[in-house]
């Protein structure tokens, strides 16, 4: 058996990843508010961005994790095909549990089937981006952490469904984005103890593309559109700043008249 690190990096990847996780989950609760307090084509835009940074988020915590996962005895590549699929899976799952909550008129319901379907969608990424790993030896997992770890993305998920509809100040989303950030790292890494690796040693090139050639640059892109899509939200105005812009501009068009 192969000895698995799951910091080989020190602390370094295991904190970037819960701050990105952390920075994702709140941009994804404010959009959320946003939509809720927006209509039509507004509303649908700022679900988007919600469903975009929420699931931004989480790939890019998981994989900032990878960056210090290694194998003893065994380089380490990942399939670059999978790995985007991965990334796809993530916003697709989290942009449906978003449109239901944002759109369904019995949020009860909505709450429950869009936590249910984005937090099994979560943890398929998160399997999905495991399934991209190249090396030399054979992965099994334990079922019973698998299956920890699907529950924990189910809760975590149906969490960030509920905050979104219910939590309205800039402290609450602070909080909540903070416990978010916590639950999908221990989803994460409950799915990373369920892992054992027999290694089979091996000269032969293994397929893929290494960390830092791939998914490191891809994390810092993301990274980076996470932190100017929360400008564009600190900058935007609130539903009602534009009100009340908006009444004080008819005040001086009824005065000039």
């Amino acid at each position: 058996m192969g000895h698995l690190d799951h910091a080989a990096l020190g602390w370094l990847t295991p904190a970037l990843s819960y701050v990105m996780a952390c920075i994702g989950a709140a941009l994804g609760l404010r959009c959320t508010v946003r939509a809720l307090g927006a209509t039509g084509r507004s509303r649908r835009n700022w679900l988007i961005t919600a469903a975009s940074a929420i699931g931004t988020g989480i790939w890019t915590m998981h994989f900032v994790a990878m960056l210090g996962f290694s194998v003893s005895g065994t380089e380490i590549r990942y399939d670059v095909p999978l790995t985007i699929g991965s990334l796809l899976v993530a916003m697709v799952v989290v942009c449906a549990g978003v449109f239901a909550v944002g759109y369904s008129r019995d949020r009860t319901r909505a709450l429950f089937l869009g936590g249910l379907t984005t937090g099994v969608g979560v943890a398929s990424m998160h399997y999905l981006g495991m399934a991209a790993v190249r090396l030399h030896g054979d992965v099994s997992y334990d079922p019973v952490l698998v299956g920890l770890s699907v529950l924990i993305a189910v809760v975590a998920a149906t969490a960030a469904l509920w905050a979104g509809l219910n939590i309205k100040s800039p402290v609450a989303v602070t909080i909540a984005s903070l416990i978010m950030g916590a639950a999908v790292s221990s989803m994460h890494y409950t799915g990373m103890f369920a892992v054992s690796v027999r290694v089979v040693p091996s000269g032969a090139a293994l397929p893929g593309a290494t960390a830092m050639q791939f998914i490191f640059p891809l994390a810092v892109g993301l990274g980076s559109y996470l932190f100017l899509t929360s400008a564009f939200v600190a900058l935007s105005p609130t539903t009602g700043e534009r009100r009340a812009s908006a009444s004080a501009q008819q005040q001086v068009e009824n005065a000039a008249l």
